[in-house]
């Protein structure tokens, strides 16, 4: 009797174990279900964009978030194109993310009309209140948040004033339909006169632009302030090249248009920027609404000089300042 008892006991164990096995979710599947999945959306390719979505991705995965272990990340590029922002946006909206990520203030603003109920971050944008996408930047409101790019452009201006005392008339390339650069030129303006200077502007709408206008431009001014603008930061080689050959400097906004073409800027490191939205999208993965996080503004500014065109125009990067107010 004791041994058919132990027999019996030994078939049922074995029997609920192998419906256990078969009433589980096939291996892998449960960890799927628990994914945590986060959608980014690109205005373009662009470094400094480029550059934020690096930090964010690598902060992510340095804090335990790795990419196909314990989280998905779909990202998409517009390349800067407005039917791809509109159709990418809903794409992302249909995931039904944890959280997105939006890179840049078009891609800002497409993808909080598609999608007002996933928690949103932005990052790589001038003035979010201007654009719409926070109402303030202590108290954002709705269900989006995310860092700014701002960095004093009185401070730029006054950097480029230094560099080239005898410069009178400042010019000014951006693209008029970006927010970011609107922004910018607008502050530019304000400190150009402050200082007793000119300023004269020419628009590009797209990088096709950029070399002719650039030309024109600097048969018309002495220096020239490029805000951190996408189109002329993707084209900013031939900014570069045009510069040195016209001999008119350029004084960008972001410290990543320096290599390229740019004399120099009081900058900011947009790795280090993606990073810090990275850890504001961690908040809100262990529960925080987006709503009750403040906008950030970039915690480091650094002076980049590019000391190929410091010698072009005689200067000694040793005795640049990083004067940022």
């Amino acid at each position: 009797m004791k041994k058919r008892y132990w027999l019996l006991t030994v078939v049922s164990m074995v029997l609920l174990l192998v419906l256990g096995a078969c009433g589980s979710p096939a291996q892998g599947s449960s960890q799927d279900s628990k994914k945590i999945k986060i959608g980014i959306l690109q205005l373009m390719n662009q470094t400094a964009l480029d550059d934020a979505r690096k930090g964010f991705i690598a902060e992510l995965a340095k804090a335990g978030y790795k990419d196909g272990k314990n989280i998905s990340i779909h990202y998409v590029n517009a390349q800067n194109d407005q039917a791809n922002l509109k159709s990418m946006s809903e794409e992302l909206a249909k995931d039904k993310n944890t959280v997105n990520l939006a890179i840049a203030t078009p891609a800002a603003q497409a993808l909080l009309q598609a999608d007002k109920d996933t928690p949103q971050l932005f990052t790589a944008i001038t003035d979010p209140v201007e654009a719409k996408l926070v109402t303030s930047l202590q108290h954002p409101g709705g269900n989006v948040t995310g860092t700014s790019d701002l960095v004093p452009v009185s401070g730029q201006i006054k950097l480029l004033h230094e560099l080239f005392p005898k410069a009178k008339t400042i010019g000014l390339l951006y693209n008029a339909a970006e927010p970011n650069s609107l922004v910018q030129v607008k502050m530019a303006k304000a400190a150009i006169a402050k200082l007793g200077l000119k300023s004269t502007s020419l628009t590009v709408a797209s990088t096709n632009d950029v070399s002719q206008a650039m030309t024109s431009l600097a048969g018309k001014a002495d220096a020239i302030y490029v805000p951190a603008d996408n189109v002329v930061a993707a084209a900013m080689a031939t900014v570069g090249k045009i510069s040195a050959e016209k001999k008119v400097p350029v004084v960008p906004a972001a410290s990543t248009m320096v290599p390229a073409g740019g004399i120099a800027t009081n900058g900011i490191d947009y790795e280090k920027l993606g990073a810090q939205t990275a850890q504001m999208a961690i908040k809100i993965i262990k529960g925080k609404k987006a709503s009750a996080i403040p906008v950030q503004l970039p915690k480091d500014i650094t002076l980049v000089v590019n000391k190929k065109l410091a010698k072009v125009f005689k200067i000694d990067p040793a005795q640049v300042v990083n004067d940022a107010k």
